[in-house]
């Protein structure tokens, strides 16, 4: 699970990233994380989501009708509803998915604040947006200490605090709503103790190996110009000459995503 520099090919860090996620560590805080997820779930409808990650998917039981998931090559990818490209470059139009996460993924992409953009903009105004990142300061992070852990998954790249990843989203207009930690356990233990894990969420300790951010987008005032609203009488044509002008509609699944037999 070694792998060179945080910019390394998207498909290398993706085969890496599944290794880590199906080792007992991985399954573990895995099943952590779909736990602290789940109430946020079950207030989520919609017809279209879209979850950027390299594990297993975590909102599968989440009521939308449309659930997609993200892979950089065809051959990686693991279902009919699967987009492929690039995840700062989303082939999607603005503000047509009803639940976007970033699992794990603005540690070691080559471009984050794009990552981020990208995820911002084809949420809806009433969706919701779920980052989930590693916490810098708790006992999953110990063995960042040592340099020849730093070039391996899960301790490569940059970790990020909730305050830092604040900043960013006030960038794409959006507002953190709660940060929820997961995955406690005691050093070089493993987060699969229901007593610590229990424990660190009812008191929402920062202590925890992951953290989920939930963020909406921030409410926009309506602007409202001045001067007088005219209408003009097109020549030849009716008495009002208006056109409507609405937000592009998501086309059928066939014609958007990438079908994998």
């Amino acid at each position: 699970m070694s792998i060179s520099h945080p910019g390394s090919s998207l498909p290398a860090l993706v085969r890496d990233g599944r290794r880590f996620w199906a080792t007992p560590q991985g399954q573990a805080l895995h099943h952590a994380e779909r736990a602290c997820l789940g109430p946020v779930c079950e207030g989520v409808f919609g017809v279209h989501s879209l979850e950027l990650g390299m594990g297993d998917p975590l909102a599968d039981m989440c009521p939308v009708r449309h659930p997609m998931r993200w892979s950089p090559t065809r051959e990686l990818a693991q279902g009919p509803s699967t987009l492929v490209c690039t995840p700062d470059a989303l082939p999607l139009p603005d503000g047509c998915l009803s639940l976007v996460i970033v699992h794990h993924l603005l540690e070691v992409v080559p471009d984050p604040h794009h990552l981020l953009q990208e995820a911002a903009r084809v949420t809806r105004d009433d969706g919701r947006l779920i980052l989930f990142g590693w916490m810098p300061l708790s006992a999953g992070a110990l063995p960042r200490v040592w340099p020849a852990r730093r070039r391996r998954l899960p301790w490569c790249g940059h970790w990020r605090t909730p305050g830092r990843l604040r900043d960013w989203l006030a960038f794409v207009d959006f507002r953190i709503e709660r940060v929820d930690y997961c995955g406690f356990h005691l050093p070089g233990g493993m987060p699969r103790n229901a007593a610590l894990e229990t424990l660190g969420r009812r008191y929402n300790l920062p202590l925890g190996d992951s953290y989920m951010i939930q963020a909406s987008r921030r409410s926009q005032l309506a602007q409202t110009q001045g001067g007088r609203l005219q209408f003009g009488r097109p020549f030849g044509g009716s008495a009002l000459g208006a056109t409507r002008v609405g937000q592009p509609r998501l086309s059928p699944p066939q014609e958007r995503m990438t079908e994998v037999d």
